[in-house]
């Protein structure tokens, strides 16, 4: 298949864009259905807030709460906030116990 620059515009800032014949064949090698419908800069920028480009979620860091281990009694943080119906392990403790 013989493929040709398309000239496009980009959905988030309007700016024109050049889908090239390199790219389209990219797309097609990969089984991708549908052209971008963002810039180079807009794709970019939009991986950057999901996390560096993973996918996952990014609000920031962490939330940590202060524990204490209800095994060894030593104090440690979790990245949940403890309901206390249940029994919150330091990661040395919790890797020992889920070992057995």
């Amino acid at each position: 298949m013989d493929f040709q620059d398309l000239n496009l515009t980009c959905k988030d800032c309007g700016q024109p864009f050049v889908f090239t014949a390199g790219e389209q064949k990219f797309y097609q090698e990969k089984g991708f259905a549908n052209q971008p419908t963002r810039c180079p800069n807009c794709r970019q920028a939009k991986k950057a807030t999901f996390n560096g480009g993973g996918g996952g979620r990014s609000a920031g860091p962490r939330q940590m709460f202060d524990v204490t281990c209800a095994k060894c009694n030593k104090p440690t943080q979790v990245p949940f906030q403890p309901r206390g119906d249940k029994p919150v392990y330091c990661s040395d403790c919790f890797k020992e116990m889920k070992g057995m």
